[in-house]
């Protein structure tokens, strides 16, 4: 006999609960507004369209090189499509996006990779001095995907096994990722800085991340279609969730 009437049969189910994500944001915005702009970088426009099928791409080809839940892929990334791009394409797949620092010199870049137990690492060739010299230091080097950024005008060398716009080539705009089944699975694992020894890995979660971004919306009054100059570095925080907070509306 149950204690009342709400009791019996009104629990979580299929049908009346999914677990809280952010990465329902994109494939919404993509079907709600599928041409409007969603990334400007220098002369280069993309869609939301773009940005949602980029996105699959990049799941999709990782996943055909063995990557799933609770992988790791580290991205050495400026303010670059790409990293928007990760943000939702490698979370997709139930991995862990670790978006480093630029700034901080090999031996630490080094012992994030290891301690994160990276097996994709995603970097700007801008950075490419800093990176072969972590590499060396690794006892197993990950996949190495390099990003050549048009924008970038310095030198810089390949490092890796495919350039990254060559993967998202190989993966399918229209790939579908099983659904994220716990809403406590790691996201993101972010690293500190300003404390005594080696960095310390941060671990944020699904829920989080969407409570996160929710709260962004809320908070700054962001408006559908909204225009935002990023200056603050993706690496930190996840860019305070704005990779989801700003495409949950459909912004710039």
């Amino acid at each position: 006999m149950p204690e009342n009437i709400f009791a019996s049969g009104l629990g979580p189910g299929p049908a009346n609960f999914s677990p809280l994500t952010p990465l329902r944001f994109l494939p919404r915005s993509a079907a709600i507004y599928p041409d409007r702009t969603a990334i400007i970088h220098g002369s280069r426009r993309i869609s939301y369209r773009e940005f949602d099928a980029r996105s699959r791409r990049l799941a999709s080809a990782l996943a055909a090189r063995g990557i799933g839940e609770g992988d790791t892929v580290a991205v050495v990334l400026p303010n670059v499509p790409a990293t928007l791009e990760a943000h939702h394409g490698v979370p997709a797949l139930g991995a862990v996006l670790n978006a480093i620092n630029t700034r901080l010199d090999a031996r630490t870049i080094a012992y994030i990779l290891s301690h994160g137990e990276a097996k994709v690492l995603i970097t700007d060739r801008e950075f490419s001095p800093t990176v072969r010299e972590a590499l060396a230091q690794l006892d197993r080097r990950p996949l190495v995907i390099d990003l050549d950024d048009p924008l970038h005008e310095g030198p810089g060398e390949r490092l890796g096994e495919i350039e990254y716009e060559a993967l998202l080539a190989q993966g399918a705009p229209d790939f579908e990722a099983p659904p994220i089944r716990d809403e406590w699975q790691p996201i993101a694992l972010n690293y500190t800085s300003g404390t005594t020894g080696n960095p310390k890995g941060v671990v944020y979660h699904h829920r989080g991340t969407w409570v996160m971004t929710v709260g962004q919306i809320l908070s700054w009054n962001i408006p559908s279609g909204a225009v935002f100059l990023w200056t603050l570095p993706m690496f930190h925080a996840n860019g305070w969730c704005f990779p989801w907070s700003v495409t949950a509306m459909a912004g710039v």
